[in-house]
Order: structure tokens, then C-alpha cells, then sequence
């Protein structure tokens, strides 16, 4: 079996809402020899997530409210990052991806070869036999065509919720001014793109079962717009037509800092 390097730092985040019936399982599942620690910030669940994930060592955030999926990022990697880590993989709590394909994700990172890995579930084969429903599959198609257009590169899925990002990477990028929404990850792949991330793909099997976690059809319908305005933005950035502060270089600052993690704190 491999050994991971131990100079670099691998955190875990998992953004989480109401995963009580898969995170045992989740968790499990992360090869813990390849990774330092577990950060799950919990998004105002009504179920039993945050009593469980303290109950498993992870170290737990919970916002005060519902703030969404993509606020709920910013949480994570803000702490992640304030806790020294140089890799920071994002594992959903649904068990949707399968976290063993960790070491594959991370190999690329720290060896220095790329900026950010995504799991590519068109890469991985056969996503309409892992259960993921067709109108998903050509809307992901679709949009991923597009978005290759618009960014002048080629990847084969945009919209993975596995994925793996370098501290340079997410310290370059403005992510705490991305939606607080699902679109956040077109957004901050859009932020890599013009801030010169180096990103790449590995094959990953598709998941899905009742207990996952997923978007529904107008959901997406709206999800799907979202995207394209980013898109209309990044275009309109990079040609100086219009400039927006998303698409700047960060600048970092202990109010970013403390605007990304109000209304978080430890269970009481």
C-alpha cells in the first residue's frame, strides 16, 4: 500500500444538513492514514448530524441558521484553511461520492502537479447506471460544453461534489464573496480559471439512493441559470467590460475572515 507524504497538511470538510442516516458510514469510509483531519460544519440540521459527528472526533461547526450549501463551504474552508491546512478535500455527508478514492484525489496535490482534483463522474463511466436520472445527466453534459467554451479548457464534469483544492488555491481566490447557494461551485472553479489554477480529473463512480442527498428538477432549473450568469460575468471580466470583485485576487483580511464564519460556533 502507498504511504502519503507527511509534509503537507490534508483536511477534510464536509458540509453537512441532515445527514444522520449516512455519516457513520461516510466517515468509515475516509482512509484516515491519508488524512490529518475532519472538519464538518453542520447548516442547522433538524436531525441528529451534529450530536453524531461529535460523537465520531470530528471536529464540528454549526451555523446558527439555514445558510445554504455554498455558505456553507465558506465555513469550511475558512476554518480549514485558519487550521494550517495545506490540501482541503471536500466529501459530502450523504455518501453520494465515495471517499476511499481520496488517496487518488490528493496523490496529484502533493506532489505538486496541479492546484485543485475534481471526481469526474463522466470520466468514471456509466453515471446513468450509478442512478443518476437522465435529464441530469444531458443537463450536465450541456452545461458542461458550454462551460468549457467559456473557459477555454477541458474538463469533463463541472458539477462533482468530490473534489480537492490547494491551499495556494483557495487563498488566491475571493470565495467568500461567491452565492451562498448551490452555484458556488461553478464560481469558484471560475475564480481558479482566471486566477491560472492548474486543475485536473480523476474517474469516479456514480451514487445514487434514496438516502442521498439531491436536487430537485426546478431546483436545478434554477441552478442551471445560475450558472450561466456566472458565466455572462466571467466573460465580461475577462474582456473588461465590467469588472467584478469575485473574479479579483484575494486580498486578505481578518474581516473577510470574521464576515466568512459569523453566526458559527461550537454545539452548546
Amino acid at each position: 500500500m502507498a504511504v502519503r507524504p507527511r509534509d503537507k497538511k490534508v483536511i477534510v470538510i464536509m458540509p453537512a444538513y441532515n445527514a444522520e442516516k449516512t455519516l457513520v458510514k461516510c466517515v468509515a469510509d475516509i482512509p484516515r492514514e491519508w488524512v490529518d483531519e475532519i472538519i464538518l460544519t453542520d447548516d442547522a440540521s433538524q436531525d441528529r448530524t451534529v450530536e453524531i459527528a461529535r460523537q465520531l472526533g470530528l471536529h464540528v461547526l454549526v451555523h446558527d441558521k439555514n445558510r445554504g450549501y455554498g455558505a456553507n463551504q465558506k465555513t469550511c474552508y475558512t476554518e480549514a484553511l485558519r487550521r494550517g491546512a495545506d490540501i482541503v478535500v471536500m466529501v459530502h455527508p450523504d455518501h453520494q461520492y465515495d471517499p476511499t478514492v481520496i488517496p487518488q484525489l490528493i496523490k496529484p496535490l502533493l506532489a505538486e502537479e496541479c492546484d485543485a482534483v475534481f471526481g469526474s463522474r463522466m470520466l468514471g463511466g456509466h453515471p446513468l447506471e450509478g442512478g443518476m436520472p437522465k435529464w441530469k445527466y444531458l443537463a450536465n453534459i450541456f452545461l458542461t460544453a458550454l462551460e468549457n467554451a467559456v473557459f477555454y479548457m477541458y474538463l469533463t464534469e463541472y458539477h462533482s461534489g468530490l473534489r480537492a483544492y490547494s491551499r495556494r488555491y483557495l487563498e488566491r481566490i475571493n470565495f467568500h464573496l461567491n452565492s451562498d447557494d448551490f452555484v458556488f461551485d461553478s464560481e469558484i472553479i471560475a475564480q481558479g480559471v482566471i486566477q491560472g489554477m492548474r486543475i485536473r480529473e480523476i474517474p469516479i463512480q456514480t451514487r445514487y439512493f434514496e438516502e442521498a442527498s439531491q436536487i430537485g428538477f426546478w431546483r436545478s432549473v434554477v441552478y442551471g441559470l445560475s450558472i450561466l450568469k456566472t458565466l455572462v460575468k466571467f466573460k465580461l471580466h475577462v474582456k473588461g467590460i465590467k469588472r467584478f470583485k469575485m473574479f479579483e485576487p484575494k486580498e486578505v483580511s481578518e474581516t473577510s475572515r470574521e464576515e466568512a464564519v459569523s453566526g458559527v460556533g461550537e454545539p452548546k
